[in-house]
């Protein structure tokens, strides 16, 4: 266990981000309002490539309701209300999701986060900001950090995979160098930083995969993570080559004990704010394990207790 968190964090055998989150605000239900800015991405508007990564289409992870809402203060205002009344939400982070919500000039990139921020500001605790690691810089960092003195602020790139073959295949459009390069500029910041990952594109081994954990430990600056298993979706590159030739994509049961074999490799002062990603339904093509969120949730759950899995076990 990680030394400052309670056993109510590490209940589950892993430093778990939804105790973890009411640990540090006293209490507090907190959960996170999503953004869409309306940003685009390099990797879809020619700046570096067309049509984006393979594997994605970004609505299929953007709940509809942020996606049908026209402003950023509808957004908020609409999002916090929701949370209220649907979970008891006592406290919000804003969270911009959507494609790369750094992809802009700074001075624009300023407005957006400052509008965003200006709704129920007694009540918002933190700041979240997705994006690519190659449209990181040293500008956008310190305007990150700006609003450290107000709220908790966490940027989280994605790594997907640490392999270039892999980030070429789904064509990517940036390395692992990338994240490498962005990560140095963040070593020293005030910002907490996440980094995604995917596991399950049908050319990476088991052995491949559990290597993951060795790269994300070298970064001390790493905070948090968020693990996805691959999905198959409409709209996707990915999705056309699927549905022309199925290949192997996980079972439930198979995700499930992957995980139990990488934990214990995680560093256990890492925060793991995901452990499976789920895709609107009428957009996912595979694997459609035909349960609810909360009962992969709980499925997972049982089978890291039922293992005796505990994060960070084989690195001591």
């Amino acid at each position: 266990m990680v030394t400052g968190t309670t056993a109510a964090v590490w209940e589950k055998g892993y430093n778990n981000y939804g105790p973890w989150l009411r640990e540090k605000y006293n209490g507090a239900r907190v959960f996170k309002v999503i953004v869409d800015g309306g940003f685009t991405c390099p990797n879809r508007d020619g700046s570096k490539g067309y049509g984006g990564c393979t594997y994605c289409n970004v609505d299929s992870f953007t709940p509809s309701v942020s996606r049908n809402n026209p402003s950023v203060r509808e957004q908020v205002i609409q999002g916090v209300e929701r949370a209220r009344k649907g979970n008891k939400a006592d406290k919000f982070i804003i969270y911009f999701q959507p494609n790369t919500n750094t992809y802009a000039p700074t001075h624009y990139l300023k407005m957006m986060y400052d509008e965003a921020l200006s709704y129920h500001t007694e009540d918002i605790v933190g700041l979240s900001i997705g994006t690519r690691p190659d449209c990181i810089d040293a500008e956008k960092i310190a305007l990150l950090e700006s609003y450290t003195d107000r709220f908790d602020v966490d940027l989280e790139m994605g790594m997907e995979s640490i392999y270039n073959d892999t980030l070429a295949q789904i064509n990517r459009g940036c390395s692992h160098d990338d994240l490498v390069k962005a990560l140095k500029l963040v070593e020293n910041s005030k910002l907490d930083i996440c980094v995604h990952t995917i596991f399950g594109f049908p050319w990476e081994t088991h052995e491949m995969m559990l290597k993951y954990a060795d790269e994300i430990n070298r970064f001390k600056q790493i905070k948090f993570v968020k693990f996805h298993h691959l999905h198959i979706v409409e709209g996707s590159v990915m999705g056309v080559k699927y549905k022309r030739e199925p290949f192997k994509v996980f079972t439930l049961d198979e995700y499930a004990n992957f995980l139990c074999d990488f934990l214990p490799l995680v560093r256990p002062d890492i925060v793991i704010q995901r452990l499976f990603g789920l895709s609107d339904l009428e957009l996912l093509i595979a694997p459609n394990w035909k349960l609810k969120k909360s009962e992969i949730q709980y499925y997972i759950d049982q089978k890291i207790l039922e293992r005796g899995v505990v994060q960070g076990s084989a690195l001591r």
